[in-house]
């Protein structure tokens, strides 16, 4: 009998203007040498054929139809463009039709994964600025997930994982100057707890190892640099130890992602974005993955953006998104056990 494992993966096309189109090209391209999993991508069929052709890649295409994803793939790379027909491909110039186009495809990959048409949903990068013109509320990719699974947005929490790291914020899209006050011992706890279960169901490490960072200098140096690590970090890890979770720290950040230090961990749980993004995108920046805990879906995005300004020249480079696509099939497969 088949299962969630045995089911496509949908992608989202991203901003059609950004690398989303040329990098799911490219990974399609090498779906044999790689052994990719198959998938279907949400978005303009002739938008990704042109940026194939803008980037040197060779690729067919072909509308999802009564054969199916497999009856495609061997082929073409199978593309559910309804919705998307008449839009040009023009790299680099991002416009209010591209920003529809991608949150339309995001919205129809959910959906379809929603109805157990698809294993799992990876999303190519969006411009959050431009989709939140059109969507007032619009914060992330993240957010914007965890509402459509109807739940809080404490409850989707972002993790970057590559090969040499995986990173988990507490704070994400927000001023820094905001973060002290966004932070509490119940956020800590509450998306601790869903990291360390998502670690083992998702990623099978039977028992995850939580290094938590703390937010000042010298994790506050006993509060010569401030209180939050007193006040804040250390009750939410004595609580998530009384609850049999391994989590360490308050650990100072800057000595954290050193070499001899990760080994000793398997997430760095940081108190905002820059502090779990900086490290992992000077370790990991072609290869991360942004994968969405805590929701009853599967959901991955290549841990970049939409980089405009080498959309269509042939250079943005497609690791992460195969990682991606990688991660979100592994991921299906364990939840399907």
């Amino acid at each position: 009998m088949s299962g969630v494992s045995d089911l496509p993966l949908a992608v989202s096309i991203g901003d059609p203007a950004g690398v989303g189109p040329e990098i799911i090209a490219r990974a399609f391209a090498q779906r044999f040498e790689l052994a990719l999993p198959p998938f279907v991508v949400i978005g303009s069929g002739a938008v990704i054929g042109d940026a194939a052709v803008a980037c040197g890649i060779d690729l067919a295409w072909s509308e999802l139809n009564h054969r199916g994803v497999e009856g495609i793939w061997p082929d073409a790379l199978p593309v559910i463009d309804d919705a998307f027909r008449g839009y040009r491909y023009r790299p680099g110039e991002p416009d209010r039709a591209g920003a529809e186009m991608a949150l339309v495809a995001l919205e129809s990959a959910i959906d379809r994964v929603k109805a157990g048409h698809t294993a799992a949903v990876v999303t190519a990068p969006v411009a959050k600025s431009a989709i939140a013109q059109i969507a007032p509320g619009f914060v992330g990719q993240t957010e914007f997930l965890a509402a459509a699974c109807g739940l809080p947005a404490d409850d989707a929490v972002m993790m970057l994982a590559g090969p040499s790291l995986r990173t988990v914020p507490m704070t994400v899209h927000c001023a820094l100057a905001d973060v002290p006050a966004r932070l509490s011992s119940e956020l800590i706890v509450t998306r601790s707890r869903i990291v360390a279960r998502a670690l083992t169901t998702d990623f099978g490490i039977a028992r995850p190892r939580l290094a938590i960072a703390g937010l000042n200098p010298h994790a506050g140096e006993d509060g010569r640099m401030g209180s939050e690590e007193a006040t804040i970090i250390a009750p939410a890890i004595a609580r998530l130890r009384a609850e049999g979770i391994d989590a360490t720290g308050p650990h100072p950040a800057d000595t954290l992602f050193a070499p001899h230090k990760r080994g000793s961990y398997d997430v760095a749980i940081a108190m905002y974005h820059d502090q779990a993004l900086v490290p992992i995108k000077a370790l990991d920046f072609d290869e991360g993955v942004n994968v969405t805990l805590g929701l009853p879906i599967v959901r991955t995005s290549p841990d970049h953006g939409t980089a405009f300004d080498i959309a269509g020249k042939g250079t943005a480079r497609p690791e992460a998104m195969i990682a991606a696509i990688r991660m979100a099939a592994d991921i299906a497969r364990r939840r399907s056990r």
